[in-house]
């Protein structure tokens, strides 16, 4: 957690969340980018991350993928995880989520945005809920509410994930189908 930020109202603004949206390169992803001789893109993501966000989904948190970049994979995976709002090649990702939350009928303080680059700070800057990465560079992680010991790609959104569905009171219910 950002220590220039009350522990008390980061959980008030978890508890607010209704939207969740992602980057994907550095959160979804480690952010490193392959490509294959004939020039294919290659991503890994993290299943732990995956389950994590179908979790979020299933409490009730309408998930997003708002990224500057076009894959295909990122389509794929966004289809596999049930993202109904997948936004790719995003040059103004705070227009793209300001034109999600209208759509959805909320406003940014409704929203967290997960985004560990400079263009993610528009978002970041404005939504409910700042999240990012240990990874991040400073200026980023500055203006995050809370920055996950985990990094991008390697657990994050599942900390994430986990971490809003305990300040919203789901997080028992979704581990009580597992326990059973």
């Amino acid at each position: 957690m950002n220590d220039t930020i009350n522990a008390i109202s980061v959980m008030e603004r978890a508890r607010r969340v209704r939207v969740a949206a992602f980057d994907v390169d550095g959160i979804l992803t480690d952010g490193r980018l392959y490509y294959t001789d004939s020039g294919e893109e290659i991503k890994a993501f993290n299943a732990q991350d995956g389950h994590g966000i179908k979790m979020l989904r299933d409490s009730g948190v309408i998930v997003a993928i708002i990224t500057s970049r076009t894959s295909r994979v990122v389509e794929r995976r966004a289809h596999d995880l049930g993202i109904e709002h997948l936004y790719q090649g995003v040059a103004n990702k705070l227009d793209t989520m300001n034109d999600l939350l209208k759509r959805l009928g909320f406003d940014l303080q409704a929203a967290s945005y997960m985004g560990d680059d400079v263009i993610d700070l528009p978002v970041l800057r404005r939504c409910g809920l700042a999240v990012s990465v240990p990874e991040a560079p400073a200026v980023v992680r500055k203006h995050a509410h809370v920055v996950t010991r985990a990094q991008g790609g390697c657990g994050a959104v599942r900390e994430f994930s986990e971490w809003v569905m305990q300040a919203q009171g789901t997080l028992d219910a979704r581990l009580a189908e597992y326990l059973a």
